[in-house]
């Protein structure tokens, strides 16, 4: 998918927000488009179907997490990638935007080429959604669903059958933060589990042969895959 084809729906009560971030989006080429509060970007994402929107949290007549719970309602904006712009002071809400159903956080202030480099990472998901459904190559990682094989840089890693499942549950969708239920029911389904400790327990021996830094535990919420930089 070409820069040009995407769209991202850029929500904030701040002019100079929209302004500022708006410009550095579209010099990048994206089409963008702008809310002002919740009702807004609602409108706007149903009639523009958007496939990144960036949420402020604080805004007059519906705030972001609202939004975003309204937003995950929406059967044509199910697969949406959703962050919220935060600022610094708004860390104790970060379980309540995961909860609503938000990928990311991204904190303000932020200089525009982060910001950029940011958005970039988060958008390398639709690059991987457009990957046959048997083979996933997201970096030097290349995932075999068909013949259950994980290749890092070339080199073959073994992984036992779960271990693989939720592998493969948390790279489909880079980035996006799966709550621990969701990983339950995914990977395990109706299986006698034996307590909560079961996914820790995978993470860490994931951890161990893919890559510490690709794991990232969100505390109260779930886990994430995320690519190195």
């Amino acid at each position: 998918m070409n820069k040009s084809d995407i769209k991202i729906l850029l929500v904030d009560d701040e002019p100079d927000i929209l302004e500022i971030v708006g410009y550095n989006l579209r010099n990048e080429g994206y089409q963008v488009f702008t809310a002002e509060n919740g009702q807004e970007a609602i409108k706007s994402a149903k009639k523009n179907t958007p496939h990144l929107i960036l949420l402020d949290i604080m805004m007059p007549e519906m705030d972001g997490i609202e939004a975003c719970e309204k937003i995950r309602k929406i059967k044509s904006l199910e697969n949406v990638i959703i962050a919220f712009l935060t600022a610094r002071g708004e860390d104790y809400s970060q379980v309540a935007g995961f909860e609503a159903g938000a990928d990311d956080y991204i904190t303000k202030p932020i200089k525009p080429k982060v910001l950029v480099s940011k958005i970039k990472s988060l958008l390398r998901r639709l690059k991987n959604e457009e990957e046959s459904e048997e083979t996933l190559k997201i970096g030097d990682i290349v995932i075999d669903r068909d013949e259950y094989v994980v290749y890092k840089a070339g080199k073959k890693i073994a992984l036992p059958r779960k271990e693989f499942e939720l592998f493969s549950l948390l790279t489909s969708k880079p980035s996006k933060v799966f709550k621990r239920e969701v990983i339950l029911d995914t990977v395990w389904g109706n299986e006698v589990v034996v307590g909560g400790r079961t996914i820790d327990v995978h993470i860490r021996k994931l951890r161990e042969k893919i890559g510490d830094d690709h794991f990232k535990t969100v505390k109260g919420v779930g886990y994430k895959f995320v690519l190195k930089d």
